[in-house]
């Protein structure tokens, strides 16, 4: 059951990687700009929502980039609460700046059939 958990735990962590590293190249090909993109955020979403909400793609107003159709769960914490970090963040950090979503960890307290922290992972 661990071993099943912490693999459906990595392929989440994955999929939210992904979308915001979607995110971050559609900002830096101008595909997302204006009132989406708030300075200071480096180019990265301001949070786990607006990746599923979707934001408006430059020159339109009716058409919408989304880069995930919903926040996945933590298998670990069962729960779509996740730890985040900003791009501004120490790279070990465990409290969110909230201007902006760089990194997501599981909030789980535990360790894996490795010995690392999930919180590492």
């Amino acid at each position: 059951m661990t071993r099943q958990r912490e693999l459906e735990l990595r392929r989440s962590l994955r999929e939210l990687r992904t979308a915001i590293d979607r995110y971050k190249l559609a900002v830096d090909q101008g595909q997302i700009g204006g009132s989406d993109v708030k300075l200071g955020s480096e180019g990265y979403p301001p949070d786990l929502e607006t990746l599923v909400k979707g934001v408006s793609r430059v020159g339109t107003t009716d058409r919408k980039i989304k880069f995930l159709r919903r926040v996945p769960l933590d298998p670990l914490t069962g729960s779509v609460e996740w730890g985040m970090r900003c791009y501004q963040d120490e790279p070990d950090a465990t409290s969110w700046c909230g201007q902006n979503v760089y990194d997501v960890y599981s909030t789980s307290p535990g360790k894996g059939l490795d010995g690392t922290k999930y919180v590492d992972w």
